[in-house]
């Protein structure tokens, strides 16, 4: 049975490029990841006065971060740093205090920018607050992609072969680092 992976696209924007990366990923994925975004898209912004009683929106959420076995961040980088809706994600599925959704589940970042470091900074943003909430990320390789018009189509087909072979070699080690986390971490019985 494939691994049920949440895949969380940190951009808002209809035309997002990290979504056609998102697109590309779900698209070439390996027989042993079965790949659904978890959108972020209508979350409020997080504060600890919903703790008390999370709004349905937040309680589904969650419940999406709690059915995948594995989770893949496709961020942008703004400001040098991960958008303010993918932080605030995350701050909702790992709160309230003592319900992280995200602890023990494995991890991937990746992401695409037209700047030559692609989103080198965000991710190792991102990577800090994934290890303050428990979540075991692959941390080779890196893949920190330069995004050109074309090189990915709003169907998630890449027509750079050398792109399509990083993120084939990104996702075969995905896959392996998914698989040896859950065998040292399996899920408690129901």
């Amino acid at each position: 049975m494939p691994y049920r992976v949440g895949v969380f696209v940190g951009s808002l924007s209809k035309n997002s490029i990290n979504r056609r990366l998102a697109t590309a990923l779900v698209r070439r994925s390996p027989d042993g990841l079965a790949m659904q975004e978890i959108p972020i898209r209508d979350l409020p912004l997080y504060n600890h006065d919903y703790d008390a009683e999370y709004p349905p929106v937040g309680v589904a959420f969650k419940a999406a971060v709690a059915s995948v076995d594995a989770l893949i961040f496709v961020t942008p980088e703004y400001n040098r740093s991960i958008p303010g809706a993918l932080k605030n994600a995350i701050d909702w599925g790992s709160r309230p205090w003592g319900q992280n959704s995200f602890a023990l589940k494995p991890s991937g970042v990746i992401g695409t920018s037209p700047g030559h470091i692609g989103t080198a900074v965000a991710q190792q943003h991102l990577r800090s607050v994934l290890s303050f909430v428990n979540s075991p990320e692959l941390a080779q390789p890196e893949a920190y992609i330069q995004f050109h018009d074309g090189l990915i189509t709003e169907d998630g087909e890449v027509t750079v072969e050398s792109t399509a072979e990083l993120l084939d070699k990104w996702l075969r080690l995905y896959e392996e680092f998914v698989c040896k986390v859950i065998s040292v971490n399996p899920k408690p019985a129901p």
